[in-house]
């Protein structure tokens, strides 16, 4: 049992749960460490929803015996290339949810690329000649990052889709 598929998509899940129930502690601590702590469990709670989401893609992928079952990435398993070669309603789903732009699934995976995007200054246009060349750049992000509910509701539907797909991938 330890080396079934959805061990892994259930481990991640378990431990995203792990790092949402740590960003609660933190924000309701008085650690002086506070925004440090609540940054760290967000990557991680968004770490471990894209490693849920890949180990779901898995678990489809195996049942179907597509040759791209070992796929490193969600994204490879999640591309209109791969369901034309092996169409599986599972797998349709997720694309479909992954190409829509207002979805949950999209958001998720645009914030997970984004954990690997460098801080970027904004763009502005030089309007004036005396303006110094170098200036000093916040590192804050001016968009409000990622709110824990939000990566819970993404738990919480990756966990429904989950439990709906395993009970149509079970052979009778």
């Amino acid at each position: 049992m330890a080396n079934e598929l959805y061990t892994r998509t259930n481990q991640k899940m378990f431990y995203a749960g792990l790092a949402l129930e740590s960003w609660r502690k933190a924000e309701e601590g008085q650690a002086m460490n506070a925004q440090g702590l609540i940054q760290a469990e967000r990557e991680a709670a968004l770490f471990h929803l894209y490693g849920a989401l890949l180990g779901l893609c898995h678990e489809i992928a195996g049942y179907y015996r597509l040759p791209e079952r070992t796929a490193p990435r969600a994204e490879q398993l999640l591309s209109s290339a791969v369901l034309e070669a092996a169409p599986s309603p599972e797998l349709a789903e997720l694309i479909e949810l992954a190409q829509q732009p207002e979805t949950w699934l999209a958001q998720l995976l645009r914030a997970y690329a984004e954990l690997f995007q460098p801080p970027q200054a904004e763009q502005k246009a030089k309007v004036d000649p005396t303006t110094p060349l170098i200036e000093a750049v916040s590192l804050d992000r001016e968009s409000p990052p990622l709110a824990r509910a939000t990566l819970e509701d993404w738990r919480q539907q990756l966990k429904g889709l989950a439990q709906r797909f395993r009970e149509s991938l079970t052979e009778w």
